[in-house]
């Protein structure tokens, strides 16, 4: 009788104890559970956030080239203007020509320096904007299409510019070389020549750059130029 006592005090201690460990494990099954299911929440407001990110990329994007196709069609439509106007204005002169000698000729009057102004500033909206390839690309446009004109040297030295911010050091050179070739009495004579010095000095051209910063120095003393190119010596030698 007392073994038999025994036996079932044993059963039941058994039993506790594996009720116990199963009761333990369903609650670590939970927990794991629980951690998995607050993973895969964070998991999924992760990609959602993600996707709202591209979302607004692809906005943002399809807004930049719809702002660009803007731009280009009233660069466009300002570079015809002044064609137009240049073209009026060469017929008025042509009339004014074929008048006799006795009359005096009006003061021939034209919108043609106002739209010039107007297509020179829309060109520079891409270079203030420090977008400098589509900067570059449109006084290309310009400078192909337009007529000649007084803003013709500045037109080159904003496409030497913007290729040199863009990192286009060969063709930033072309640019500044024509001005000192073809306009050597503009205003932005000096500041091509440093500008091409500090191209040579970019693509590795020391001895050139040097002849560049010392040619300044020696011809255009006193300069704002002078003073840079003198300090670009100074760091080279």
């Amino acid at each position: 009788m007392t073994d038999r006592r025994i036996l079932g005090a044993c059963a039941a201690a058994l039993l506790l104890t594996v009720g116990c460990a199963q009761e333990e494990a369903l609650k670590r099954v939970e927990n794991e559970v629980g951690d998995l299911k607050i993973q895969v929440n964070r998991l999924r407001l992760e990609v959602e956030e993600q996707n709202r990110k591209a979302d607004a990329e692809r906005a943002a994007q399809q807004e930049t080239r719809a702002e660009d196709r803007r731009f280009r069609a009233d660069l466009g439509e300002a570079l015809r203007q002044v064609q137009d106007a240049t073209r009026s204005v060469n017929g008025r002169l042509n009339e004014v020509a074929r008048r006799p000698a006795n009359k005096t000729p009006q003061a021939v009057e034209g919108p043609a320096v106002d739209a010039e102004e107007r297509a020179f500033q829309a060109l520079m909206m891409d270079y203030n904007q420090a977008k400098y390839a589509l900067a570059a690309e449109s006084f290309e446009a310009y400078l192909k299409g337009n007529p000649p004109s007084a803003r013709k040297p500045e037109a080159l030295f904003f496409l030497g510019l913007s290729y040199f911010n863009g990192k286009v050091f060969d063709k930033a050179l072309q640019a500044f070389d024509r001005i000192i070739k073809e306009h050597g009495q503009s205003e932005r004579l000096v500041p091509a020549m440093l500008k091409k010095a500090q191209c040579q000095l970019q693509m590795n051209l020391k001895a050139a750059a040097l002849k560049g910063f010392k040619e300044i120095v020696d011809k255009f003393p006193g300069t704002p130029e002078a003073r840079s190119a003198q300090e670009e010596l100074g760091e080279l030698q």
